[in-house]
């Protein structure tokens, strides 16, 4: 089924100043060839400051560019998800692997937050879960309610618990793990979060529920709420997660990527979440069964 198509906006930056439009738009937005751009334009699908575009203009800071993406067959995902808490501030539901959490990288229509406004049309989130995670997300529902939770949401009255299957035996029974974590470059993706001596303070916890002859299911505690934090994390001390299509043994990103950093395969599941209610200070216990493979 088509989805509505989308009007993606974006202002052109100083240091792009000179650069023909289709040079910027083949170097910034690498997911598409040059050529494929230089049909999108040729099609009438992109302007400049509200003028079509034909990919030759040369750019000046403060310009707005849109493209006008016709609408277009999502892949597909999982269009379910189970509520674990709603009250008229919050609403916290149990996301299914496979389904993202906001648009982009080709889904629109077929995302958590598109199918939760049709339930709750105010509803936001507070954070998020790639798509290849399941588990709890946390909405809310209110600006108030979302304020509040933003200020507590990385400090210790915030409780999240992970639950995730990682490659390789460990040796000891728990982890504290420092791994600074930041973009680097990648020669085919650009730049990507991934452990970085020069990134941002980062902390886990991670416990060891089980082992197999090859794997490690861990318990992981967040202190900082960094982007693939886990999966960093973990990978930063020898135990990538079985089927992770981004991050090696190290936490740097793999150089011959299997797949996308979107796909699926691997198992991360946000298992426990607590805190203080935003409105009415009581606190919250909620819990998310795990799939099966965890």
């Amino acid at each position: 089924m088509l989805n509505r198509g989308y009007a993606f906006n974006s202002v052109i930056a100083a240091g792009h100043r000179g650069q023909t439009l289709l040079s910027h738009l083949a170097t910034h937005y690498p997911h598409s060839t040059p050529e494929a751009w230089q049909q999108r334009l040729d099609n009438g699908e992109l302007t400049l400051d509200g003028l079509i575009a034909t990919g030759r203009e040369p750019l000046l800071p403060g310009q707005t560019l849109v493209w006008n993406r016709p609408p277009w067959i999502e892949p597909p995902a999982p269009r379910h998800f189970e509520i674990l808490f709603e009250d008229p501030h919050l609403l916290a539901v149990n996301k299914p692997n496979g389904l993202p959490t906001l648009p982009g990288a080709g889904f629109m229509e077929s995302t958590l937050l598109r199918l939760v406004r049709q339930r709750a049309p105010t509803a936001n989130p507070v954070h998020r879960l790639g798509r290849g995670a399941s588990g709890i997300v946390l909405f809310a529902k209110t600006p108030q309610a979302a304020s509040r939770l933003s200020a507590t949401w990385n400090t210790p009255k915030t409780e999240k618990i992970y639950r995730a299957l990682a490659q390789n035996v460990a040796l000891d029974g728990a982890y504290e793990i420092l791994t600074p974590i930041g973009l680097v470059p990648h020669p085919r993706l650009g730049r990507v979060w991934a452990a970085d001596p020069n990134g941002k303070p980062s902390k886990s916890l991670a416990t060891v529920i089980a082992r197999s002859a090859a794997t490690t299911t861990f318990a992981v505690g967040l202190h900082s709420g960094r982007a693939h934090q886990v999966r960093i994390h973990l990978a930063s001390i020898g135990h990538p997660l079985v089927g992770d299509p981004l991050y090696g043994p190290t936490g740097h990103p793999l150089e011959n990527l299997p797949g996308l950093p979107g796909d699926l395969g691997y198992l991360l599941h946000a298992q426990f979440l607590r805190f203080p209610h935003p409105i009415t200070g009581q606190q919250i216990h909620l819990a998310a069964p795990l799939p099966p493979g965890l």
